[in-house]
């Protein structure tokens, strides 16, 4: 076959030869994206991270022979050693069970909070872009109210009603970080709604409710997954930060916040028991991070290379 002239006509033969050449099978949107997420290098490297780090912390303290409470007052501050892998806090404990647990923790109050503004958001989104006029215009002011507020003064309320905990942390992160969320599912389900597939629900007699639950809502998974990685990232940081300032999970329950404040004031004498809290909760924002961004360019064809 002349390759330097795609023009001319086609013999007999290489008409047999195209015609009995295999066709390629038909790949599925869910194929093709995984396709695409195999050669993200930063999604496989984000998801190899958070899978060590997820099986770390589960089985790490389950190995170790002492707990993240016991004291030994004659081992405090001893360095990293092959005894002590990451070295003893002021009270002789070990940091490296102490960090595992505390993983446990973080992750726990950023999944758990993730996903309540993952309901929220999205039922709260939907309604009032299916709804919309004044349905829609009064539900975002409410939000834009609650956005107002900063979460440090709902912590600060929910600490006199609750008293600190995990429980109050959550709802502190769960009361304003939907907002985010439903904005974006607002936003998108609004480009959708007039698209031939909704309008075509619409005269077969289908409710609002069902066309949201059935179409639109289904319409917004992609980018509600890759939201859902970069608000888990943001859950975490809030979650040390609000442990670091002491309104978090208290004494002797280990978080990398609570670790990180402990470190803090010894990081001239003793730099691991800042170092080790601190250089994992980076790490894991880091993996969540390249996550999220490879599965937002594998789902958005806009940004397919």
């Amino acid at each position: 076959m002349d390759l330097l002239d795609p023009f001319r006509p086609l013999t007999l033969e290489e008409r047999k030869q195209l015609c009995e050449r295999p066709l390629a099978p038909p790949r599925s949107p869910g194929q093709d994206c995984w396709n695409r997420l195999r050669r993200n290098r930063p999604f496989m490297m984000g998801a190899l991270l958070l899978s060590l780090l997820l099986l770390t912390s589960l089985l790490a303290p389950l190995l170790c022979s002492s707990t993240y409470y016991d004291t030994h007052l004659e081992l405090k501050n001893l360095p990293p050693s092959s005894r002590f892998w990451f070295g003893t806090d002021e009270l002789g404990r070990d940091l490296f069970v102490r960090v595992w647990w505390g993983a446990r923790i973080s992750l726990f109050v950023a999944i758990t909070a993730s996903l309540m503004d993952l309901v929220i958001g999205v039922v709260y989104g939907a309604i009032a872009a299916s709804f919309g006029g004044r349905a829609e215009a009064l539900l975002m002011r409410i939000a834009d109210i609650l956005y107002s507020i900063p979460y440090l003064l709902i912590v600060i309320l929910l600490m006199v009603v609750i008293g600190p905990g995990l429980l109050t942390i959550i709802l502190a992160l769960a009361t304003t970080g939907w907002i985010g969320m439903a904005r974006m599912v607002r936003a998108q389900i609004l480009q959708t709604k007039r698209q031939e597939f909704v309008l075509a629900a619409r005269s077969y007699g289908a409710s609002r409710l069902r066309i949201m639950w059935r179409e639109l809502i289904p319409s917004c998974t992609a980018p509600i997954i890759a939201t859902l990685t970069l608000t888990i990232p943001t859950a975490i940081f809030a979650e040390a930060f609000l442990s670091f300032l002491g309104l978090g999970v208290q004494a002797p329950i280990a978080s990398w916040g609570a670790m990180a404040s402990d470190g803090l004031p010894a990081l001239r004498y003793y730099p691991w028991r800042l170092f080790f809290p601190a250089g994992f909760i980076s790490l894991t924002m880091l993996g969540f991070h390249l996550l999220g961004d490879g599965l937002q360019e594998a789902f958005d064809p806009r940004l397919r290379r």
